[in-house]
C-alpha cells in the first residue's frame, strides 16, 4: 500500500498507510446504504403514514422541493456532519477503519470537510466515479480532487505502520490506536510525559497524574476520553504516540 509521509507541526515525520481504493469504496457504500435507508424510511413514513402528499398537493414546485430537501437534509449532509463530529470518520469509515487527515500535520477542520464533500459530486458522480478513482491511484498521496483541494487524504488505521525505532515501548502486533491526535505531540513532549508519568505512577502522586492528564487533553485536543483511570489514559496516549511515530 501507499505510504503517506506527514510532517507534523512539531516537525515530527510520521508515515501513515493510505487507505486503498477498495477500502474507500466499501466505506462509501456502507454510508450510502445508511443514507438510502434513512431517506426511504422517512419518506414512507411521511407519505404512507401521515399522508403528507395531501398536504403538499397544492404547493408550488419550489415549496415542495424545499420541504423535501429539509426532510432529507440528514442524508444530504451526513458525510460532512459525521466527519466533523467524529474526527474525520463516518460510520462507514469507522467500520473500514479509515480516517480523513490533513497532510500538513494540522487537524482537519469543518471547512476541509465541506470542501471534500463539495468536490465529491465531481469525483464520484461524474463518469461513474472514474475521475475520483483515477486521482486516488495516480496521485502520490492517494488523493481525489476533493482531498487535493482540502489538503487531506484518507489513511488506514487498521494495520500497524512500520516504525524503525520505538522510543517509548514495544506494542503488540494487533494494537490499534485510540487517539490519532497524538501526532500533535513532539518527541520531546512524549519523553517528558513518559518521565513524569513513570515518576508520578511509581510514587502514587495522584495530583500530578491528574494535572498531566489535563495538560495532555488540552494539547492533544481529546474530545472523547474512553479511559476513566488517569494511569490507563496516559498509558494509552504513550502507546498511541509510539504507534504513529518513527524517528527519521
Amino acid at each position: 500500500m501507499t505510504q503517506i509521509a506527514i510532517n507534523t507541526t512539531q516537525n515530527v515525520n510520521i508515515n501513515f498507510e493510505a487507505a486503498s481504493v477498495g477500502e474507500r469504496i466499501l466505506g462509501y457504500l456502507i454510508d450510502f446504504i445508511i443514507k438510502i435507508a434513512y431517506s426511504v424510511a422517512i419518506l414512507l413514513l411521511l407519505f404512507n403514514v401521515f399522508e403528507f402528499d395531501d398536504t403538499i398537493r397544492d404547493w408550488d414546485y419550489w415549496s415542495t422541493f424545499s420541504i423535501i430537501a429539509i426532510i432529507l437534509s440528514p442524508a444530504i449532509f451526513y458525510t460532512v456532519t459525521l466527519e466533523s463530529l467524529l474526527n474525520g470518520q463516518t460510520i462507514g469509515k469507522r467500520i473500514m477503519k479509515t480516517q480523513v487527515v490533513k497532510i500538513d500535520g494540522y487537524q482537519a477542520s469543518l471547512p476541509d470537510f465541506i470542501t471534500r464533500w463539495f468536490f465529491f459530486i465531481l469525483d464520484f458522480y461524474t463518469f461513474s466515479g472514474v475521475i475520483g478513482i483515477i486521482c486516488i491511484v495516480s496521485t502520490k498521496k492517494s488523493q481525489r480532487l476533493g482531498d487535493i483541494a482540502a489538503g487531506t487524504s484518507v489513511i488506514s488505521i487498521k494495520n500497524k505502520v512500520n516504525i524503525s525505532h520505538t522510543i517509548l515501548e514495544n506494542l503488540e502486533e494487533a494494537y490499534l490506536p485510540t487517539y490519532p491526535n497524538v501526532i500533535k505531540l513532539s518527541d520531546n513532549d512524549a519523553r517528558i510525559i513518559k518521565d513524569t508519568f513513570i515518576r508520578a505512577r511509581d510514587s502514587k502522586d495522584y495530583a500530578t497524574l491528574i494535572k498531566l492528564r489535563q495538560k495532555i487533553v488540552e494539547v492533544v485536543e481529546v474530545k472523547e476520553q474512553i479511559q476513566s483511570n488517569d494511569v490507563e489514559f496516559i498509558s494509552v496516549i504513550l502507546k498511541d504516540y509510539n504507534y504513529y511515530t518513527q524517528n527519521m
